[in-house]
């Protein structure tokens, strides 16, 4: 017993150990200047305009210590866990409605409760930014982007495990600014070769 319990506990350590750097031109977004913000978001911004005026003057991304790594993959868990999946027409008989969920949510409410958790927890917005991808089969999604000095890294709905977005299945469209929360950029090259992670002990 003694044994499967130091296993377990020494697998549930695994997860929290940071990414380490390793092939620095894959591990961030490159982008392209302004683009049309998502009607949701936009719609989004009137209700909240708080959310959506946050400026930033630092390009750099945010250093990623243990403490926020631990963060993002308890946040992103836990609001996966939270909130059961449903579409907008299901909740509101809309097509597109972004709101912070109670217990329902679309893929673009679960990133902006995650958005929120981590701000409060004491990310910048700079660094907290929605996102716009194409699944394999061409449908839409949203993620959150997590700008770090070790790469970007990606919250979904979809997965409880956070990886750096080279590494996902998806073709980048388009995110917020990371100067202007009510603006959005375009991303080029979305679909990048996979690098991979590798993690320090």
């Amino acid at each position: 017993m003694k044994t499967a319990t130091l296993v377990k506990c020494a697998l549930i350590s695994t997860l929290y150990l940071l990414p380490v750097q390793a092939q620095a031109e894959q591990l961030n977004m490159k982008t392209a200047g302004l683009t049309s913000q998502p009607i949701g978001h936009y719609n989004f911004c009137q209700t909240n305009p708080g959310e959506c005026s946050q400026r930033s003057g630092r390009t750099s991304p945010m250093t990623l210590t243990r403490k926020a790594w631990r963060q993002m993959l308890e946040i992103n868990h836990s609001v996966n866990r939270q909130i059961e999946p449903r579409t907008d027409m299901e909740i509101f008989g809309v097509e597109e409605h972004w709101t912070y969920p109670q217990s329902v949510g679309d893929c673009e409410d679960y990133v902006l409760l995650k958005r929120n958790r981590l701000l409060r927890a004491g990310f910048k917005a700079a660094d907290l930014l929605i996102t716009v991808v194409r699944q394999p089969d061409g449908s839409g999604h949203a993620v959150l982007t997590v700008r770090t000095d070790l790469g970007d890294y990606i919250l979904d709905n979809m997965r409880d495990k956070v990886l750096l977005w080279s590494d996902t299945e998806y073709t980048y469209l388009k995110r917020q600014s990371s100067r202007h929360s009510g603006r959005w950029i375009k991303i080029k090259q979305g679909r990048p070769t996979s690098v991979g992670s590798i993690r320090r002990n």
